[in-house]
């Protein structure tokens, strides 16, 4: 079945790409911390985005979306940077920008199902709430390991995010999934 809809192809092209991207900017974030419990629980959100990776890639056959080159390349390219400077940048900024890139995630699969429900399609419903919800766990991981850092609320001010989530989840009073439209309508 080919897809008619040009914005949910191109999203799902480029969160294809993108988690290629954050789980390599991962493995230099996991390698540039020195706490052993930091070291795992990035390992792990790292292979959280290999597991996006992979299930959008089976959205993707599905429905014949090509990957495309440009996405893959640019991505690449982005995550091997953002990998290299965790090396440079200090302790706060990978868990800073990380945090910001994660909020931004979160919506781009609740707008994905909302895309494919606008279709017709529910059939991945759950697999995009959950992909949805887990990106917000990561958001707030992050958020956890700076929330008391006296940089916070000046790089709040100058990038938008922090205290100020880009997105409307609350993982204390989760919707369900049927209910989940609510999630990054305003987004």
């Amino acid at each position: 079945m080919q897809l008619q809809h040009a914005k949910l192809i191109d999203l799902i092209q480029q969160a294809y790409s993108a988690e290629k991207a954050a789980a390599f900017a991962y493995i230099g974030h996991a390698a540039s911390v020195k706490n052993k419990e930091e070291k795992i629980a990035i390992k792990q959100i790292e292979i959280d985005e290999w597991n996006h990776r992979a299930e959008v890639l089976q959205i993707m056959t599905q429905y014949n979306i090509p990957i495309s080159k440009w996405y893959e390349f640019k991505f690449h390219v982005i995550g091997k940077i953002i990998s290299g400077s965790c090396f440079v940048i200090g302790w706060f900024m990978p868990f800073y920008f990380a945090g910001r890139l994660e909020s931004g995630n979160v919506c781009e699969y609740f707008r994905m199902k909302q895309y494919f429900n606008s279709l017709g399609i529910k059939e991945h419903d759950a697999i995009l709430y959950e992909m949805g919800i887990k990106e917000k766990e990561h958001e707030v991981y992050f958020l956890s390991k700076i929330k008391n850092n006296k940089l916070l609320p000046f790089f709040q001010k100058l990038f938008f995010w922090g205290e100020n989530s880009f997105n409307n989840i609350d993982l204390d009073k989760k919707y369900p999934v049927e209910e989940s439209d609510i999630y990054c309508k305003n987004q």
